[in-house]
């Protein structure tokens, strides 16, 4: 049975790691796909489970130095209690683990800076001369017992990528710097205790020096990526420290503090002033305005009376109230939330394919082109500088090749900037669920955005009542109420609901009656009233102006009229608004020189109404679900990158369709699974801001990217000593292990200022 699962994967150094465990897997019997994330540490793996299993699979990279945690660690193993576990599973483990990871690496570069200290000072002091005899013996002992110290100790996950490349051929970062660390340092001890290599090479220069600094300044360096990684994966861990711990529920008629894991379907919970929700209900006693900017990005609190819906990790202002848990566990708009973050995280961007194919070449490309450096010294230099002088200058760009040219920063370049773009959209209500769908937003030309639930808010609303002379027009809302609220019809919901909002009072109805196809009738103190469509009127003979309910029906309203057997009360108009940031979203998107359609299964009128308000020209209405998936590929034929804002089902073959699906979260399940990007709350003004986070996020890769192979296209033939020749410049490597490790850093960091960015 074919299953595909996510693992964490340990022992990953560099964007070759990921290369090298992916071919592994790939060539292992009974595994379809594999993808491997340097970025994240995690490998996505289809495979079929009658063939391998993840221990075996484990079991494959293990000789590798790789290994997959194929078990969730328990609470008791990760020092956690069973709330704490529960919240955390998932993060705290890798968490911990890399924590632990960064501990070791620091304590590891504390002990050994002095040493590099006293290294560089003697590489200056060697330089400038006048060193004292004694001074000069104490070095000598010095520098191989601390190169001795570094090489075995702190760079010892370079020697063991070293051997591994000996073993089975695959090379890393690891393998470089283990070679090129090595092979100064074993020259350096023949030099010492082997006096007939001395007089062979004609040359008395150690690099221990070199060993020293160049380990140092790399594990400094990981140290520096290691810390900067964590930050960039920290919106998880914020939306896990969103999730209440324990729960006040009613059991047996009393008040129960349970751990928010065990609350079930049903469960009546308590939430007092200040507290977190712990799941997702709907609220049956009290009122209480909560703050959902945590998980919806709205900054306002937002009011919630009996029948509304809350959302677990949200936070309580000042009321109390209470509320039936519908949605636990995994099942919470939290749990989604964080389960889709965890997701895009881990995914690739298209814009990755090239860095991910550099980066299998790379290394076995800079082993050969190191030894083929080396020997073009030994062949060339020896004919015009001696062969004492090309041998040591030689062995410099051998070393400074191994170390400068490190695949890192290439491997970095774009899991970075999306973890840390797919956490700030998650921060402002946008979920991403895919790399690519973020990747391709930015280079969207043209918008189509369904009506329903989309531009307006997908519920009618009661917007205007047309009184006749001498009514009241809360006396007719009264009335049309008390008729309505026996109704199932959605109309009369809207008019329910208007009037229990404006705290209009309900009247006794007797005799109640709906007249099929009509409207309704009933008896409210003894006298009879009619309510339903104008037609419903008119068969009555009663005199009222129709042309104006008319021209209201054009403008997408549903008139109710309210009358007697003698004459016309008034008018209801139920519609559909408009939302209120639709307006400004629209004129946002087009001021970028984005194309607005709106795409609609209503009529014409309501369609071109809507749409004007909206400040949309282009309209095409009365479309079913297979001509809007045509609309869309129409605009694609004609060169268009189209992304597709909807909410229904019959969205889901367009979202589908379009080159970006976006879906709004009050819509329906096949939208939302449909879609690669989902606005919460509904907001169409969120998909400017996915937008801008798209071009933010992209151009934050493009950097990456550009200096990264900058970095690599100028280090490699500097380090080779390509300007030798020319401007007598030999890149010592030492600068080379330094700049080597600020470029990963460098790009962590400028992945990490998306952050701080607005959107």
């Amino acid at each position: 049975m074919s299953t595909q699962k996510t693992f964490r994967v340990r022992g990953m150094h560099c964007a070759s790691c990921a290369g090298i465990i992916e071919k592994t897997f790939k060539k292992t019997l009974g595994v379809a796909s594999a993808e491997v994330n340097y970025g994240t540490e995690k490998a996505k793996v289809s495979y079929d489970e009658s063939k391998i299993s993840p221990h075996h699979l484990s079991k494959k990279i293990e000789p590798l130095g790789y290994s997959l945690v194929t078990e969730d660690m328990t609470a008791e193993q990760m020092g956690m209690s069973a709330d704490e576990h529960a919240a955390h599973i998932g993060l705290s483990q890798s968490k911990r683990e890399k924590l632990a990871e960064i501990r070791s690496i620091r304590n590891k570069v504390v002990s050994v800076i002095p040493l590099a200290v006293v290294s560089i000072l003697f590489m200056v002091w060697d330089i400038v001369g006048g060193m004292s005899a004694s001074v000069e013996t104490f070095f000598k002992y010095f520098l191989p017992i601390s190169a001795t110290y570094t090489l075995f100790y702190v760079g010892k996950p370079y020697l063991q990528g070293f051997g591994r490349f000996l073993r089975f051929g695959h090379a890393n970062m690891d393998t470089l710097i283990g070679i090129g660390t090595s092979v100064a340092y074993v020259y350096s001890l023949a030099i010492i205790f082997i006096p007939t290599f001395s007089q062979f090479v004609g040359n008395s220069n150690t690099f221990f020096d070199v060993t020293i600094i160049v380990i140092t300044f790399i594990a400094l360096g990981k140290y520096l990526e290691a810390r900067s990684k964590l930050k960039t994966g920290d919106a998880i861990e914020k939306l896990l420290n969103l999730q209440a711990k324990t729960a006040l529920v009613l059991r047996g008629g009393k008040e129960v503090e349970i751990s928010f894991s065990d609350v079930k379907h049903g469960d009546l919970v308590i939430v007092k002033p200040a507290q977190k929700i712990p799941v997702d209900g709907e609220v049956t006693e009290g009122n209480s305005f909560i703050d959902e900017s945590m998980i919806m990005g709205e900054p306002i609190p937002v009011e919630k009376n009996i029948g509304d819906r809350v959302v677990g990790g949200t936070m309580n202002t000042t009321g109390y109230f209470v509320f039936k848990a519908t949605k636990v566990g995994d099942e919470t708009v939290l749990a989604h939330i964080i389960k889709v973050v965890e997701e895009a995280q881990g995914s690739k961007a298209p814009i990755q394919a090239l860095a991910d194919k550099i980066s299998a070449v790379f290394v076995p490309i800079v082993l050969v082109l190191s030894f083929v450096t080396l020997g073009l010294w030994l062949v060339l230099g020896s004919h015009y500088l001696g062969f004492s002088q090309a041998l040591s200058d030689g062995l410099v760009s051998f070393v400074g090749i191994l170390v400068i040219a490190c695949p890192c920063a290439l491997g970095l370049a774009t899991p970075t900037a999306i973890i840390v773009g797919v956490g700030k959209g998650a921060k402002e209500g946008i979920l991403i669920k895919d790399a690519a769908s973020l990747e391709k937003l930015h280079l969207a030309n043209v918008v189509v955005v369904d009506k329903t639930g989309t531009i307006t808010k997908g519920k009618p609303e009661l917007i205007d009542v047309i009184c006749a002379q001498n009514q009241n027009k809360d006396e007719v809302i009264s009335i049309l109420a008390s008729l309505e609220k026996r109704s199932e019809h959605p109309i009369a919901h809207a008019i329910v609901a208007h009037a229990k909002e404006n705290k209009i009072d309900f009247l006794n109805v007797q005799n109640f009656e709906i007249v099929k196809g009509k409207g309704l009738s009933g008896v409210i103190n003894g006298k009879q009233y009619f309510a339903g469509s104008a037609k419903f009127a008119e068969s009555f003979g009663l005199a009222f102006d129709y042309r104006t309910i008319e021209n209201e029906t054009h403008e997408g309203k549903s008139p109710v009229v309210l009358f007697t057997r003698e004459s016309v009360l008034g008018v209801a108009l139920v519609a559909d608004k408009i939302k209120e940031e639709a307006v400004q979203a629209v004129k946002n998107l087009q001021a970028l020189g984005i194309k607005v359609v709106m795409l609609t299964g209503d009529n014409k009128n309501t369609a071109h109404f809507i749409a004007k308000k909206a400040g949309i020209t282009d309209v095409v209405s009365d479309a079913l679900p297979e001509e809007k998936l045509k609309e869309i590929q129409r605009l694609q034929s004609n060169g268009n990158i189209v992304a597709m804002a909807g909410d229904g089902i019959n969205d889901a073959p367009a979202l589908a369709q379009a080159d970006i699906g976006i879906a709004m979260s009050t819509g329906t399940d096949v939208a939302i699974e449909t879609a690669g990007i989902i606005l919460l709350h509904g907001d169409i003004s969120k998909l400017m801001k996915a937008i801008r986070l798209s071009k933010l996020t992209m151009r934050g890769i493009k950097q990456n990217l550009f200096w990264a192979f900058f970095y690599n296209i100028v280090g490699i033939p500097l380090a080779a000593g390509a300007f030798y020749p020319v401007f007598g410049i030999l890149l010592n490597p030492v600068f080379a292990g330094m700049a080597m490790a600020l470029s990963s850093v460098s790009v962590v960091s400028n992945s990490l200022r998306i952050k701080a960015k607005k959107l």
